[in-house]
């Protein structure tokens, strides 16, 4: 399917969302949004994908924000504001590993965007910056939620408040970035841990990712892992394991309850 502000690549099980519009420093509209809404509902319904990877088009930018090009009255700002939200929550919750590969710009919604996966992977020339205080504005997305829960509560305030530039160095100290690469390699070193997470254990993944976004009291968790472990340990993955056999993960995940991610699967014959 041809979209107009993505490029949508699929190879060795793992996606890769380009933002495609450069002249604008894939600043996000409507239409963009909307287009991230789609793919990642068919990421999320497909068999034949473990890992999406988010980045850029163009050496400038990852994405620099809200396109603010159109005056909006406050109701379609509101509006906006409800699309970035469903769709950032969308990408947050995927079953499936999402990470972000950085460089250039990554401001305001940009930000946020990289935010909603699980982890970043930021080229040296990285450069973040929660820019709405500065514009005098609330950040539209959650990343004041977010931001928090990424580089813990002062850290975020502060980055939140003073509207501070930070490279990739500074992203990388405060744990907003797992590792920083140079650009002509940030690609290939991306696609290097998204091929090591899909050659995992689905359900284990899925998992794992999972338990990282539950909010409960630690009896419920500990309940929760149980199931999980029960779930991930059936008879033949349990026989690879003692024959130390490489285990066969090929199989359709099953049963959503409550919004929660899939506790069981079946396994292949």
């Amino acid at each position: 399917m041809p979209y107009e502000n993505i490029l949508l690549e699929i190879r060795d099980r793992v996606a890769v969302l380009k933002i495609n519009r450069p002249k604008v420093l894939n600043a996000l509209n409507k239409a963009t949004l909307m287009e991230i809404m789609q793919v990642v509902q068919i990421i999320r319904d497909s068999d034949d994908v473990d890992v999406l990877i988010f980045t850029g088009a163009g050496d400038k930018a990852f994405a620099a924000g809200v396109d603010c090009k159109y005056s909006l009255s406050a109701v379609e700002i509101r509006s906006f504001a409800t699309l970035g939200q469903q769709v950032f929550k969308m990408i947050e919750s995927l079953e499936k590993p999402v990470i972000a590969a950085v460089h250039g710009f990554a401001l305001g919604g940009g930000c946020e965007l990289a935010m909603c996966c699980d982890f970043r992977i930021a080229s040296t020339e990285a450069i973040f910056e929660q820019t709405e205080a500065g514009l005098g504005i609330f950040p539209a997305f959650e990343s004041a939620q977010r931001l928090a829960r990424v580089v813990g509560s002062g850290m975020a305030r502060e980055l939140l408040c003073s509207a501070d530039i930070i490279d990739a160095n500074a992203a990388l100290q405060i744990g907003l970035v797992n590792h920083i690469v140079e650009y002509e390699d940030m690609m290939e070193y991306v696609r290097g841990i998204a091929s090591q997470i899909a050659s995992k254990g689905p359900l284990a993944v899925k998992l794992c990712k999972a338990a990282r976004y539950l909010d409960r009291k630690i009896n419920i968790d500990l309940d929760f892992s149980q199931d999980c472990f029960a779930a991930t340990g059936q008879e033949k993955f349990r026989g690879a394991l003692l024959e130390k056999k490489k285990a066969d993960f090929t199989g359709k995940y099953f049963l959503r309850e409550q919004g929660l991610f899939p506790v069981g699967y079946y396994y292949k014959n």
